[in-house]
């Protein structure tokens, strides 16, 4: 009986490689392993997925249409820019707290292999910093905002609420905090990475 293409069935050998492409990277992960993980035999994986940079390719492409959306909402909506960190700050946490995985996988494949975010940039929904860069430059210009650059003001949002998902072991023998507790903190910055960085950003009437 020949096996057909279906989505659940590609889902789950999707979730099953993420897990182990998490745990090993691109180069120390196997197809065997990957079918042993979703629980089907090697020959229908290569059925869904002929090489393992396909599938790899397959997981990455997901994992960032998951990110991309919450970054382009905080560039090209039209919301002040105020509005845009408190948002994206509450947006983002709440989403890669679901997801945690997230940004350590697309930042260690990124770093092992930037010449795939060239064919990324290609695809429709890549984030774009132009409409962000005019609309810093005009509340600099009106007074709203400090001179600042706004690839630098976009880096300080991203890394500030990016860095505690890459650190979080660090951060928490640092912090001296268990898993309850550094989750609580996570929560806790949804709040306060706004203020912070609105603080230092906009000038006081």
């Amino acid at each position: 009986m020949t096996e057909t293409k279906d989505e659940n069935k590609e889902s789950q050998i999707l979730e099953a490689a993420k897990n182990v492409f998490q745990r090993k990277g691109m180069d120390g992960a196997r197809m065997q392993e990957i079918a042993d993980e979703a629980g089907i035999n090697k020959a229908l994986l290569h059925y869904y997925y002929r090489s393992k940079q396909m599938l790899f390719e397959a997981v990455f492409i997901k994992a960032f249409s998951l990110l991309a959306p919450q970054l382009n909402k905080v560039l090209n909506d039209d919301s002040s820019i105020e509005e845009k960190i408190r948002n994206f700050t509450e947006n983002y946490l709440s989403f890669i707290i679901k997801h945690p995985y997230l940004p350590s996988f697309i930042l260690n494949e990124l770093n092992r292999n930037p010449d795939f975010l060239l064919k990324m940039k290609a695809n429709k929904g890549f984030p774009n910093l132009d409409k962000f860069k005019k609309q810093v430059n005009l509340e600099v210009e009106q007074g709203i905002l400090k001179p600042i650059k706004a690839e630098q003001l976009f880096i300080n949002i991203v890394a500030l609420n990016i860095f505690p998902f890459l650190a979080s072991p660090l951060i928490k023998a640092f912090a001296n905090v268990d898993d309850a507790a550094y989750q609580q903190l996570l929560v806790d910055r949804k709040t306060e990475v706004a203020i912070f960085i609105i603080d230092s950003i906009k000038i006081k009437s």
